[in-house]
């Protein structure tokens, strides 16, 4: 009766890694989740929906012979994330479908944007004016929210304006506003393809993506965001940021975010199957945990299980 944070189905979004093959594809870091052929991605969201997780964010895995070094594969209407959209709004149009707005699938180097002329650093602006009209296609297939994960400076401002130009104005955008520079993101780099091939070496996202040292960085950020236009600003990675979670809910009115990242659930995943951790149970604690730091809304690989878990006692 005193509790005084709640967890239920319709707080948590189901990432889904799509695929044009014709069966599921188990992502060997993620266990328990698998790329999800077109053909099923419709009917997996109704059932997601039937059992109260009404939100998923999408992921294509693109083929690498479509990748170049400028992502001019995220600007084609007929690339698989936009096929996924539509798919998933015919076949489970109560679904909230929240499109990644990001270039790192589409290249051939694994960055967010496109690179400068020295191939060093991404150019910001060009990078922004790509990712106007990733945003343009993706509401135009019926996404509800563009979620730009790109962290370049400017790009909540014109993306906003960019869809109310197209008079896109019930598109709304879920932000970035707090992306760290994260050593958790290695199995979702494998779910999407965007990883570094052996010999290549790591690549830095340092430049645009924000210090784990940083914490007053991330209230401005997230200010910024608001300003330009955004609907509800997101944290990124959740467990080891939660100060931040707090600190962005603090701060504004708006919805907030958060993302428990592919490596905190491999973790915990890891460390049960040792025995060492039982399962549910961290699951849960760390999902409220989650929500107790602020969060309105958490992306969790978990969501579909502990939905499962609900209904079921």
């Amino acid at each position: 009766m005193l509790a005084e944070t709640t967890l239920e189905a319709r707080h948590l979004i189901q990432p889904l890694f799509v695929t044009d093959g014709d069966v599921p594809e188990p992502v060997a870091s993620l266990p328990g989740i698998s790329r999800i052929p077109l053909a099923s991605l419709g009917t997996r969201c109704a059932e997601l929906l039937l059992l109260g997780v009404r939100g998923v964010a999408l992921f294509p895995k693109v083929d690498p012979c479509r990748k170049t070094a400028e992502g001019a594969e995220a600007l084609n209407p007929s690339a698989l994330a936009y096929r996924a959209i539509r798919e998933v709004k015919a076949k489970s149009p109560g679904t909230v479908v929240f499109a990644d707005i990001a270039l790192d699938p589409y290249t051939t180097h694994g960055h967010d944007g496109v690179l400068d002329a020295t191939g060093a650093d991404v150019d910001n602006d060009r990078t922004v004016e790509a990712l106007v009209k990733m945003s343009l296609l993706t509401a135009q297939a019926g996404a509800d929210f563009v979620a730009p994960s790109d962290m370049m400076d400017g790009r909540v401002k014109a993306i906003r304006a960019g869809l109310d130009a197209c008079g896109r104005h019930g598109t709304g955008i879920l932000a970035y506003a707090a992306k760290y520079c994260s050593a958790f993101y290695g199995p979702f780099r494998d779910a999407v393809g965007s990883a570094r091939r052996p010999g290549e070496g790591a690549i830095s996202k340092a430049g645009y993506q924000m210090n784990p040292a940083n914490r007053r960085e991330a209230v401005r950020e997230a200010t910024l965001d608001a300003a330009e236009g955004a609907d509800i600003l997101m944290v990124k990675p959740a467990g080891p940021y939660m100060d931040i979670i707090r600190d962005v809910r603090e701060s504004t009115r708006l919805p907030v975010a958060a993302y428990q990242v592919s490596g905190e659930y491999a973790a915990l995943h890891a460390a049960a199957a040792q025995g060492w951790l039982d399962l549910r149970a961290v699951r849960d604690e760390s999902l409220l945990g989650i929500r107790r730091a602020g969060a309105d809304l958490i992306l969790t690989y978990f969501a579909e299980a502990w939905a499962r878990d609900q209904t079921s006692g």
